[in-house]
């Protein structure tokens, strides 16, 4: 046991443990994932070597892994209505990067989401590598105060640089996408529909948001530890045919299947992390339930009871509103930022996550803007009720964010509501 063999790391894990069951998650990559995902997580596989796909591997003692990775694949594809499924790719970063990988060659050009409007790193800020390697263009939106999307400033953009990709998806936009717009724009130029869905996957699988495969997408991730409540992971799901990824196959939309499958090995990642793929399929198995259905539609309600309490008392949300699961709030009028927010909040044990905010005149780590979601706290039991009563506690800590007697009254009554609403992972 780990009590007895490293009593250091025991210690943190017991700490984590208690800050966990008597704090609340509201940080918009995190949620709680079952015991059973946890156990998965923890079982041999993680002792397994598993180098390419199965009934392909180089290795032998293969027969175990095999059908359990092909049960996540089947899983994912039944959920999602993809013809493939890759479930290797290790994050979020990395399953973007095998996607341009596949489909790419260095200096093709993929058009999306600006980084300044809540784009994502991986679609092609300067600063990372995959910035370096392709030609990213980037649109917006036409109106922040909507959250409408400048989708005849995409066509100009796509008639005019012709890229390989055209990629919907976010990391902070609080609307729904409209999806057949994107896919009638990447059609007139030829190029792959690619949903960057990182966020909403399991809202997705719950049925409660869009598919974008329903409207013509050829290639949707989406991470497996958010919405989705698995391990850290992802899904890299595509339409087309699922050819032998031994052999290389003609660069064409209906390969696109096998061209991720090679690069995601032998292109950039190496032997995947078996017991991961052992949590994703378990957590796959719990989403294709009515009760995780239930979960997706509590969790879109309780973030419109959030967007709701927080206008009634004069906040102004980003583009004034949630479709989804998340709101951002904007400080940029006031006298505090988004990190004064966020540290108030944390003296509370309310985790939450500084922002920016389209356009915002704040450096990233003193932005305007505190980004908020509700899957976490949604899956400990919580509805509109508590929501709101937490919205009055926020409230109140960036009323008083220099007042320490207040703060710490109010993270008293944050523990007993804690704790009223246990983590299934504890």
């Amino acid at each position: 046991m780990i009590h007895s063999t490293d009593p250091k790391i025991a210690a943190l894990i017991q700490a984590e443990q208690e800050r966990q069951a008597t704090g609340m998650e509201f940080i918009a990559s995190e949620n709680y994932q079952s015991k059973a995902v946890l156990e998965a997580q923890s079982s041999v596989f993680a002792n397994k070597y598993s180098e390419w796909t199965p009934g392909r591997r180089y290795y032998g003692g293969q027969e175990n892994t095999d059908l359990m990775e092909q049960l996540a694949i089947d899983r994912a594809k039944a959920l999602f209505g993809s013809d493939h499924a890759n479930v290797q790719a290790l994050s979020w970063a990395a399953a973007n990067v095998c996607i341009y990988a596949g489909l790419l060659q260095p200096g093709d050009t993929v058009l999306g989401m600006d980084l300044t409007h809540w784009g994502h790193l991986t679609h092609g800020h300067p600063v990372t590598f995959m910035g370096k390697i392709f030609n990213f263009v980037r649109y917006g939106m036409k109106d922040i105060s909507t959250g409408e999307i400048d989708f005849e400033g995409i066509r100009a953009m796509a008639h005019e640089h012709k890229p390989k990709i055209i990629l919907a998806g976010f990391s902070a936009y609080p609307r729904e996408l409209d999806y057949a717009k994107f896919a009638e724009i990447a059609n007139e130029v030829w190029a792959v529909a690619m949903a960057d869905m990182s966020h909403i996957g399991g809202l997705i699988a719950g049925g409660v948001l869009a598919n974008p495969f329903d409207a013509g997408f050829q290639v949707m991730m989406t991470t497996t530890h958010k919405s989705l409540r698995g391990p850290r992971g992802s899904l890299i799901l595509s339409k087309g045919t699922v050819g032998n990824p031994l052999k290389k196959p003609e660069d064409t939309v209906e390969n696109i299947p096998t061209r991720i499958d090679r690069a995601v090995f032998p292109g950039v990642q190496w032997g995947p992390h078996m017991n991961t793929i052992a949590g994703i399929a378990v957590a796959l198995h719990e989403a294709n339930t009515e009760s995780f259905k239930t979960y997706a539609q509590q969790t879109i309600d309780n973030a419109k009871a959030m967007a709701e309490e927080f206008l009634s008392r004069g906040y102004k949300l980003v583009t004034w509103w949630t479709d989804n699961h998340m709101i951002v709030l904007d400080f940029s009028w006031t006298n505090i930022n988004g990190s004064v927010a966020e540290k108030s909040l944390d003296v509370l044990g309310i985790s939450t996550s500084k922002s920016t905010i389209p356009d915002d005149p704040n450096p990233p780590f003193r932005p305007s803007g505190l980004r908020i979601w509700t899957p976490a706290m949604t899956t400990r039991g919580l509805k509109e009720d508590e929501i709101k009563t937490i919205v009055g506690w926020m409230d109140s800590a960036f009323k008083h964010h220099d007042k320490e007697d207040i703060l710490t009254g109010l993270q008293a009554e944050v523990e007993i509501m804690s704790k009223a609403f246990p983590s299934p992972s504890v």
